[in-house]
């Protein structure tokens, strides 16, 4: 809270520069776009990214903390669940059957 009222406050006075060189005799616009782009938006935006590490530091941890409790809770589930038996002939995982496993087409190699 504190900050936004800095940066306001910050702001007002940058654009006070700009009218200021705008309206000046020997001002002009250009200098004064340039003056509200390095001595106002360029600083406010680097320090309101700089105040601004620690709470999104705050939510990545959050979010990793929410992400280990959920991977906990559903190894819990797993582990309350109930298994079914695995049998080697009716297994749907590759390699897990009774018979061994085997290329379907043999290898030809040359005769020496």
């Amino acid at each position: 809270m504190f900050i936004h009222l800095i940066v306001i406050g910050w702001l007002y006075v940058v654009v006070m520069m700009a009218v200021a060189e705008a309206t000046n005799t020997t001002g002009t616009v250009l200098g004064a776009i340039f003056t509200f782009l390095l001595y106002g938006l360029g600083p406010v935006a680097l320090v309101v990214y700089l105040m601004g590490a620690p709470g999104r530091r705050r939510a990545m941890k959050q979010r990793e903390a929410e992400a280990q409790e959920a991977a906990r809770q559903a190894a819990a589930q797993a582990a309350k669940a109930p298994q079914k038996p695995k049998t080697d002939a009716a297994s749907d995982l590759p390699d897990q059957g009774s018979e061994t496993p085997a290329d379907a087409v043999t290898p030809v190699r040359k005769e020496p």
